[in-house]
C-alpha cells in the first residue's frame, strides 16, 4: 500500500472514531443530561476533534512532523477542522439548494457534506499541519 493510500485509510478510520465520539457525546448530553442540541454540539465537536487529532498524530501522520509542540499543534488542528466543518455544512446547504428533492432524503445531503468535509480536513491536515517528514514532537 502506498503511503498516501495508507494515510487516507487511517484518516478514514480516525474519522469514523470521531463520528462515534461526536454522536455519542451529543446524544448523551441531550438525552441524558437535558442539554440543548447546540451546546451539546460544541462539547461533542471539541471532544471528537481532540480524539481525531490524537489518532492522526499517532497513526495517520506518525511519520510526519508539524514542527509544533502538542498544545500548539492541537490548536492548529482545531482551527483546520473548523474550516472542514464550514465546508461540510456548506455542501450540506448547497445540496438542498441544487437538489430540492433532497429535503425528503437529508441523509444524502449529510453524506455529501461529510465526504466534502473529510476531503478538506485530510488535505488541510496533510498540507498545513503535518507537512514535514519526521516524527511528531
Amino acid at each position: 500500500m502506498t503511503r498516501l493510500r495508507r494515510e487516507i485509510a487511517l484518516f478514514a478510520i480516525g474519522g469514523i472514531i470521531g463520528l462515534f465520539v461526536d454522536a455519542g457525546i451529543a446524544q448523551g448530553l441531550v438525552g441524558l443530561v437535558g442539554w440543548n442540541v447546540y451546546t451539546a454540539r460544541v462539547v461533542s465537536f471539541l471532544s471528537a476533534a481532540t480524539v481525531t487529532w490524537w489518532w492522526n498524530r499517532t497513526h495517520t501522520f506518525a511519520h510526519r512532523d508539524s514542527g509544533r509542540g502538542r498544545h500548539a499543534e492541537w490548536l492548529h488542528w482545531m482551527g483546520l477542522m473548523a474550516l472542514g466543518a464550514v465546508v461540510n455544512n456548506g455542501v450540506y446547504v448547497l445540496a438542498f439548494k441544487l437538489f430540492p428533492g433532497l429535503h425528503a432524503w437529508p441523509a444524502v445531503a449529510v453524506a455529501a457534506g461529510s465526504a466534502a468535509g473529510s476531503v478538506a480536513n485530510f488535505l488541510l491536515a496533510r498540507t498545513m499541519l503535518f507537512r514535514r517528514a519526521g516524527s511528531p514532537v
